[in-house]
């Protein structure tokens, strides 16, 4: 298409959409047998109780799904407030984790004063910056990847950061973060804790202390769950009241009947939870060890993923070279981190690929 024919088709856009520059998703290819180690989905399936129970939900001939479901998801609700210990009023759900951020930056972000988020960080963060005509500054991590607090310390409408960070991996601890809701008593401070299972500690114990506190979290890392897309939100009761204002006044359905009752079992399959994490977490620190001594100098992760790059190979090369063999990572053109691959940890056996390919590439 040239440049004039595109400028005609989109004559009948608006200016924002014209000036739109949405997300790339991790690539989901339709090819058999690949090891697909490039958007962070656990390798593990869901609990056994999450099939068990929207089989149930279904019924012998799925009359329940000409039904709307519960457009607060009661039952949902109820489940993650008891295995959390707050009220059902201290959490907001929508379909993933992203319309709940997009949610978040309506209710929240659209300030006079700038909102304040890391340089290197979650992708989708500019892109609702634009959707919603957010002012923003980026704050640059330190030479060593980490967030410091004290870089946040100027005005600002707001602050998210992601932690562990993405597509980074490294952690900022709970007393950072308690520091920085102090430090900003006046804005709201989101925490995105979409990996925050696999080796951190959740800032959710805080929401009862800070009425400036807004933790989102997903089913689809840790819980194995990304194709039922659940996202939450934990926070004190009057910052719920402004997310469900505008759910409700964009989509008062987003949970469907099957993500509800999946949701449901899975987090009363605690037991499955903590080994499926705990197992990654044991893959992850083989990995780590397998690609330190293949010379890959990796930063510390708690993710379910690891960011590393190698000093004597690019990134972009690795990337393709890997891809010929049929393992898919993800590599990121963008400052600072062009040189880094993003490896989704996956089983023993597809992570044993991925290191005997590097093998043979690295010579």
């Amino acid at each position: 298409m040239t440049a004039s024919n595109q400028s005609v088709n989109q004559r009948l856009w608006s200016p924002l959409v014209r000036e739109l520059v949405p997300y790339v998703p991790g690539e989901q290819p339709k090819l058999s047998n690949l090891t697909k180690l490039n958007t962070n989905e656990s390798p593990f399936p869901p609990s056994p109780r999450v099939r068990e129970a929207i089989i149930a939900a279904l019924g012998n001939d799925g009359d329940a799904l000409r039904l709307y479901p519960d457009p607060d998801a009661s039952v949902l609700k109820q489940t993650i407030a008891k295995y959390h210990g707050l009220e059902t009023n201290q959490i907001f759900l929508g379909n993933g984790s992203d319309e709940v951020l997009a949610h978040v930056f309506m209710a929240f972000f659209k300030q006079e004063k700038p909102l304040l988020y890391p340089d290197i960080t979650y992708s989708f963060y500019p892109v609702y910056s634009q959707l919603y005509e957010v002012n923003t500054v980026q704050i640059p991590l330190d030479d060593h990847f980490q967030i410091n607090i004290n870089d946040y310390n100027i005005p600002n409408g707001g602050i998210i950061l992601a932690n562990p960070n993405a597509p980074t991996g490294v952690l900022l601890g709970l007393d950072q973060i308690e520091q920085l809701l102090t430090n900003h008593p006046d804005s709201v401070v989101v925490i995105d804790e979409a990996y925050i299972d696999f080796g951190g500690v959740s800032a959710i114990s805080l929401v009862s202390q800070f009425d400036n506190l807004l933790v989102c979290q997903t089913v689809s890392k840790s819980r194995a769950l990304a194709g039922l897309r659940i996202g939450m939100v934990f926070a004190q009761a009057h910052l719920i009241e402004a997310l469900e204002r505008v759910k409700n006044s964009f989509n008062s359905y987003p949970l469907d009947r099957l993500a509800i009752v999946g949701g449901v079992a899975s987090f009363e399959d605690e037991a499955y939870f903590q080994s499926t994490c705990q197992t990654l977490i044991g893959l992850r620190e083989v990995l780590v060890g397998e690609l330190s001594d293949l010379g890959f100098e990796t930063l510390p992760s708690t993710a379910n993923f690891i960011f590393a790059r190698h000093p004597q190979h690019q990134a972009v090369e690795l990337a393709k070279g890997l891809r010929e063999d049929g393992i898919i990572v993800r590599h990121f053109v963008k400052p600072r981190i062009s040189e880094f691959l993003r490896i989704t940890i996956g089983t023993a056996e597809q992570n044993q690929a991925l290191v005997k390919r590097l093998k043979v590439m690295l010579g």
